[in-house]
């Protein structure tokens, strides 16, 4: 595996533009202890390109990160501008020009950050989410005027796309604990979802599937989050189901995801799942957790485990010392809680060893 790889980074907006700094810094130290070199190409493109250009990225915006090895996106969105143009203008044009057809969210407990729930149970658990068509088509349109004006919105589900994310789930899966459970709705979308449920039915070889209709699964995963494992679901149940994981464990903050090409035939991106907190954007009060944890899932998608595992363990290393931001309790700067975890980096590095 090679040990140097070009990254595309956009840092976007809002806290992006905060959080993206003090992650590659992290991930510099990082590289430069497992020997690893990451070349970082920044591109300002986001909300501020699309006032100046009316575009979210240049024409030949995917052309330009096409020959990269990974994508590091901030956060996208601004409250002036409609989410329709942003995440239109940019973060959907790159999953689907690049097919990364998994959305991958970690939801678990980390140490020093205590749980929402009145039950702190432990929590290790991933949600798979269908990256490419489901809900999130743009087929539809609206109609009409006045009263009679309506909007119709089609899902779009092929058997090739609901058969390739039920099995990389089912794999997941075998190498964790064997438990897979599949969010549906088949009671109530009466087209769909049952076509869901039957493929993912087919798809999952060697491994029980769990099939829960989502309304009691989100009821669950407030209830128990600590039995669930692996959660397979369609694009709009699994970004739902994973803001609210990620929420019980104790701040969206904290959530990394990947947007996976698991051929690797394309780049793939890696992103916090948190927005752009225009409400505290600028004032250093930003946590990077979600952002820097997104790096090593970068950099174990890139070929290298160990320096994953290494920089896991020092933000881990940096909450479980009391050094947390405002929204886990604390009082920690954006760039306080990054110098802890770089100190983390070689308080834990006698643990690589180990």
């Amino acid at each position: 595996m090679s040990r140097s790889h070009r990254i595309s980074v956009i840092a976007g907006d809002g806290i992006g533009l905060e959080t993206v700094p003090a992650a590659i810094a992290c991930l510099d130290v990082i590289a430069d202890r497992h020997d690893l070199r990451l070349e970082w190409e920044e591109l300002p493109w986001g909300t501020d390109h699309f006032r100046r250009h009316g575009r979210m990225m240049p024409t030949d915006g995917l052309e330009r990160i096409t020959g990269t090895d990974a994508i590091f996106l901030g956060a996208v969105g601004d409250p002036e501008i409609p989410d329709a143009e942003t995440l239109w203008g940019l973060l959907i044009p790159i999953r689907r020009e690049f097919d990364q057809y998994i959305n991958l969210r970690p939801a678990r407990s980390l140490p020093g950050v205590p749980s929402v729930l009145a039950r702190d149970v432990p929590i290790d658990l991933v949600i798979v989410r269908e990256n490419t068509e489901g809900e999130y088509s743009s087929v539809g349109g609206r109609q009409g005027s006045g009263d009679h004006e309506i909007a119709i919105q089609s899902a779009v589900f092929s058997r090739r796309g609901v058969a390739r994310v039920a099995g990389f789930a089912a794999r997941l899966a075998r190498s964790r604990t064997g438990h897979l459970t599949s969010a549906s709705k088949g009671n109530g979308i009466i087209h769909t979802m049952p076509f869901w449920d039957e493929v993912v039915a087919e798809a999952v070889d060697g491994v029980e599937v769990r099939t829960v209709l989502v309304d009691a699964l989100a009821a669950a995963l407030v209830l128990h989050p600590d039995r669930f494992d692996v959660i397979v679901a369609s694009n709009l149940l699994g970004d739902i189901l994973s803001d609210l994981a990620s929420a019980v464990t104790g701040s969206i903050g904290v959530a990394p995801s990947a947007n996976l090409n698991p051929e690797r035939r394309l780049p793939s991106m890696f992103e916090p799942v948190h927005g752009t907190a225009p409400d505290i954007a600028g004032q250093g009060l930003a946590n990077p957790t979600g952002q820097i944890w997104s790096g090593a899932l970068m950099l174990e998608h890139l070929g290298h485990p160990e320096a994953a595992a290494h920089l896991t363990r020092a933000f881990e290393h940096a909450l479980a010392s009391g050094t947390r931001t405002r929204d886990l309790g604390g009082t920690a700067t954006t760039s306080e809680f990054t110098a802890a975890v770089i100190a983390g980096i070689a308080a834990t590095e006698s643990e690589r060893a180990a």
